[in-house]
This record gives C-alpha cells, sequence and structure tokens, in this order.
C-alpha cells in the first residue's frame, strides 16, 4: 500500500475518486481521531468512487485525520479493512454494501472499530453498520411529480443495478407514488451505472413509448436521461445541479444527497464513545438530518414550470413521512422492470 499527502481534488457531478492499483491517502497526522474509506474505483472518476472521497473529506471539518484506499478488489478487502484498524483508525469505511461480509469477518478482532458501509443495507452487532438515505421517501415524492407533470400520464425510470435495495426501493416508491396518482409506469434497467450513452438509449426507448417524464437513480449514467430528455423536449429529474444547468427548461427537480450531513452525525457520536451494529437509514422521519432534500438549483426545489399546487403536493408528502402517517415500503415487484 502506497502512502501520499493529502491533496484537494475537484467537484463532480455526483462526487469524486483515482486509477491504479491499491492506493492508500493520509493527512498530517496530528489529530487523535482517524477515519479511512475503501474504495472499489478510482477516486477520479467523477461519480460513485468520487463521492466516496468527499464523504471521506467531509469528516476532516469534524476533527478526522482521513486516508483512503482505491481500486480494493474482493479478495484484499479483509486484510485492507484490519490494516487501518490495527492503526487504530476509528472509523473505517467501505463504499458499497459488498464490503459488509469483510466487515463481519474483521470487526470482531476490533471492538472499539466503528466500520461503515456506505449505502449499504445491514448492519452487525456491536460495530458493523450501513448508512444511506431513504430511497423509498424520495422515489415516492418523484413518482407523484411525474404522475402531476405527465399530459400523457405515461412515465419512466432508468435504473441500474437491478435486485440491489436501494435500486428497489426508490424504484418502487417511484411506481407504487406515480401509479397512485394515476399514471402508467414503465422501469427499464441499464447494465452500465456510468454509461451514459445506453442511458440514454434506454431512456430514449422509453420516450418512444409515450412517457413523456422520466426519472432514474444512475452515477455518471444520469446525464443521458437529461440529455434525452432535452433531445426530446420532455421532463426528467436529476441527481445534481449540474443537470439542471444541460437543461434548465426541462429539469423538475433532482435528489441531491446529504453524505457529509449523514456521516458527520455518525461520526461525531463515534467520537463521543457510540458504536453502532444495525442499518442506520436517514429520512424526512430522522430530521433535522434528512440524507437528502429535493433542490432545482440552490435557492429552488422545484423547477419554475411546476405549479405551485403540485410543488405542495409533493413537498407535503414530507410532512406524512416524517409524522409517520404515511409510509412505503417497496417489493421487488413494485421495481420490476416494464410497465
Amino acid at each position: 500500500m502506497t502512502r501520499v499527502p493529502a491533496r484537494g481534488l475537484g467537484r463532480g457531478a455526483l462526487a469524486v475518486a483515482l486509477l491504479g492499483s491499491i492506493a492508500a491517502f493520509s493527512s498530517p497526522a496530528a489529530a487523535a481521531d482517524k477515519a479511512a474509506i475503501l474504495l472499489p474505483g478510482s477516486i477520479n472518476d467523477q461519480s460513485w468512487n468520487a463521492l466516496g472521497y468527499q464523504i471521506l473529506k467531509s469528516l476532516e471539518s469534524h476533527g478526522f485525520t482521513t486516508a483512503y484506499s482505491e481500486n480494493v478488489g474482493d479478495a484484499d478487502e479483509a486484510e485492507a479493512l484490519r490494516d487501518y484498524a490495527s492503526q487504530g483508525y476509528e472509523i473505517v469505511m467501505g463504499h458499497s454494501g459488498r464490503f459488509v461480509s469483510a466487515m463481519q469477518q474483521v470487526a470482531p478482532d476490533f471492538p472499539k472499530t466503528q466500520f461503515i458501509a456506505v449505502s449499504g443495507n445491514e448492519g452487525a452487532d456491536p460495530n458493523v453498520m450501513s448508512i444511506d438515505w431513504n430511497n423509498a421517501q424520495f422515489g415516492c415524492q418523484l413518482g407523484l411529480l411525474a404522475a402531476r407533470m405527465s399530459k400523457s400520464h405515461q412515465v419512466g425510470g432508468v435504473y441500474g443495478l437491478q435486485g440491489v435495495p436501494n435500486i428497489t426501493a426508490q424504484a418502487g416508491g417511484f411506481r407504487i407514488c406515480a401509479e397512485k396518482a394515476g399514471a402508467k409506469v414503465s422501469i427499464v434497467y441499464v447494465k452500465d451505472m456510468e454509461d451514459a450513452a445506453g442511458a440514454k438509449e434506454a431512456a430514449l426507448s422509453l420516450i418512444g413509448q409515450g412517457a413523456d417524464v422520466i426519472t432514474g437513480k444512475l452515477n455518471a449514467a444520469e446525464t443521458g436521461l437529461v440529455q434525452a430528455a432535452k433531445e426530446k423536449g420532455v421532463y426528467v429529474t436529476g441527481r445534481g445541479f449540474d443537470q439542471t444547468e444541460i437543461a434548465p427548461d426541462l429539469v423538475l427537480t433532482n435528489i441531491i444527497e446529504d453524505w457529509p450531513g449523514m456521516f458527520g452525525s455518525t461520526a461525531d457520536q463515534v467520537k463521543q464513545g457510540k458504536l453502532f451494529g444495525t442499518f442506520v437509514q436517514y429520512g424526512y422521519d430522522t430530521a433535522p438530518v434528512t440524507g437528502a432534500s429535493l433542490w432545482y438549483e440552490k435557492d429552488k426545489a422545484f423547477n419554475p414550470v411546476v405549479p405551485a399546487d403540485v410543488a405542495k403536493e409533493v413537498s407535503d408528502l414530507a410532512g406524512q413521512f416524517q409524522s409517520g402517517a404515511l409510509k412505503v415500503e417497496p417489493t421487488d415487484n413494485d421495481a420490476r422492470p416494464g410497465t
């Protein structure tokens, strides 16, 4: 494992990540508290692994010295986790749910270390946890918004990683709430979360079948949905303000994820001696840290084309989720491909 001094990186569409074999990065070792992350890819990918890097860097404001290893293969996960834990890192993260198994293997040997899977969906007592935002709640909001903004009463979703719990939650939540609002829903899964061209082709197919509002949950490929919408003049939702800039007249809103808020809240508690062995899911019912928010641009939740009554109806769902009056629990069937 090669260690290099900390350096800042530019901000990508979702976040950050570097090419190469496993490499480690660390900032000056002045602080007593240390946090590290294992990444399955490069911090320069301007997508999923870049996001992991940004999550890590956000912990520096909470008093943590940080380090990372990138391009960590399945066979190297346990060794890399063990390496950081043995060096006294209080928080050791893995950037996806795939790291949970290795964490469960290593954690018993390091009972004072908090192991965290980013965007996983399970934990293990006393010190292996997963953190994610409530995809079902936000998928439901997008479903209602899409149904209300559709003139054809047909809406579509493009997703990757079929069967992964948070994808099932968002795609299923979208279908449940769009259908409840009177829209016909079609869902397509693509093979590559990073392939914008493939995502664009899938979106164009849905548009060709009559869908006039498109949504989805992809990484770099999300841009392809916006490009398809712009080409055909239909509405779309995104995952970043850069997508609003591509098609400002057509992007209705974006799910802006608050990973620093989620991890900062957890890190502060770990510093105080608390350990977690569960799946912690942030949503409207965990306010003030909700895990994500809907934003069209920094001072507006929705595109001005969204009528005020529709914006209010979608926003009101947040209060229903917060109070517990509304719960959405999507199944695999809700997230199924096709109509």
